[in-house]
């Protein structure tokens, strides 16, 4: 596991770069998966727009005014606090790379870089603004096309989408949460994916309202990317260890130095009683130790068993029992291998997103598409529920995770949007 891309570029290329430390592998994925998802999103609406499905806006601009104090100064404080913390680490020693995110709120940082950054970030605005001054500013209209107001959408489904999955995961483990609420706030991992879908999609549709973007023509191009993106994203789950994985398959087991292999009934049970420490939360919840025993298929032989059971070591929660010979910060293994739901689902959701860009241009009523993500994707994420860890809601005596529950609901959504659509543009057709 790679709980930062420090870990990752020392295995994959032998180079120590301290301040890698500080670029969280779930994070740098979170990334990719917005930076994917934007350009895909870009190029469906800009497809939409040759059509004529899409028109522009026109919207009043002053240009050639120079640079205002204001703008100038909050450039300033930008670059100073990119170089005050983040530009530091990659110069300062092991006490700010060892553990980056204390450092990061920490009052610790280079005062130098800091300035240095910040006159640089307020002298490019000055000179970019200069550039284009005009001896008496003039305003102009200007036609905003969808397409160019992705970078504004990215940014908020960034933004609520984070603060979303966030809430939601708090809400679902609020007990623990009040035992220790600082550490769950500023944690990088602990996020829940369909908190920051249903908040990001709230501030997105009110987003389009506002610019007069039809919502059935956005959802159509969102859905493959979001699918997409989900896909990217849970690759840095898996490479991160961040928590997210499946119930123990008690087929197999993990020795002190972190190879799997398989194991018997009386294995596992062994396993069990040498760390009734690290299990106890799990008898407490669930009266037992979630487990499935799956053994790897005769004919799939020739795959590794981590594709069956995985024991994420290094993983970036610390969580585990430590590993035999390793020194770094993140030295925990989990004693028993789970299922590693998160590779399973960048897998399925890769193919579901080549299934919902295939059908894009021919798929009708508009608005169909969507539905028929969160149709899929409600399957997807409900039946990956019933081999992976989560908490589990007291619901009509049934005992469903979070995510289930509104996976179902998206699922149920789907199908009577689908309906509905289907039945409009059928009674339009007569």
């Amino acid at each position: 596991m790679y709980p930062n891309l420090y870990y990752a570029f020392k295995d994959l290329f032998g180079v120590e770069i301290q301040g890698l430390r500080f670029v969280n592998s779930f994070g740098f994925f979170l990334a990719m998966a917005f930076l994917v998802g934007a350009a895909l999103l870009a190029s469906e609406l800009k497809r939409k727009s040759k059509k004529g499905l899409l028109q522009p806006t026109e919207e009043e601009i002053t240009v050639g005014q120079p640079a205002t104090t204001s703008e100038l100064v909050i450039n300033f404080i930008i670059g100073f606090l990119f170089g005050y913390k983040i530009l530091a680490l990659f110069f300062l020693g092991d006490s700010a790379t060892q553990d980056p995110q204390a450092f990061i709120f920490s009052s610790s940082g280079s005062w130098p870089l800091g300035l240095f950054l910040g006159a640089v970030f307020a002298g490019f605005k000055w000179w970019d603004k200069r550039k284009h001054q005009l001896s008496k500013p003039e305003k102009r209209k200007v036609r905003i096309w969808p397409e160019d107001r992705v970078g504004e959408i990215t940014i908020l489904g960034l933004i609520f989408g984070v603060v979303g999955a966030k809430l939601f995961d708090i809400f679902e483990n609020w007990s623990d949460f009040l035992t220790r609420p600082l550490e769950y706030i500023l944690s990088g991992g602990g996020l829940t994916f369909y908190g920051g879908l249903i908040c990001a999609t709230i501030a997105i549709v009110l987003f389009a309202r506002k610019y007069k973007i039809p919502i059935r023509h956005l959802a159509d191009a969102i859905a493959p990317t979001l699918m997409i993106a989900y896909a990217i994203g849970r690759i840095g789950c898996q490479v991160a260890g961040d928590g997210d994985w499946g119930v123990y398959n008690s087929a197999f087991q993990t020795d002190s130095v972190g190879q799997i292999s398989p194991a018997s009934s009386a294995d596992y049970e062994r396993a069990l009683a040498a760390n009734p420490q690290f299990f106890s939360a799990d008898r407490a919840e669930f009266g037992k130790v979630p487990h499935l025993s799956f053994s790897k298929p005769s004919f799939l032989g020739f795959l590794p068993y981590w594709l069956f059971a995985y024991n994420y070591p290094n993983n970036v929660n610390k969580v585990g029992i430590p590993l035999a010979g390793c020194q770094e910060q993140h030295c925990n293994q989990l004693p028993i291998p789970t299922f590693p739901t998160p590779l399973y689902e960048t897998l399925i959701c890769t193919i579901l997103f080549f299934v919902l860009w295939g059908l894009r241009k021919t798929i009708r009523p508009f608005g169909a598409l969507f539905a028929l993500y969160l149709i899929l994707n409600g399957l997807e994420r409900f039946f990956i529920e019933k081999i992976r860890v989560n908490n589990r809601l007291n619901l009509f005596g049934l005992h469903p995770s979070q995510a289930e529950v509104i996976s179902a609901g998206l699922v149920l959504t789907g199908i009577v949007l689908w309906l509905y659509l289907v039945n409009k543009y059928r009674k339009r057709s007569h």
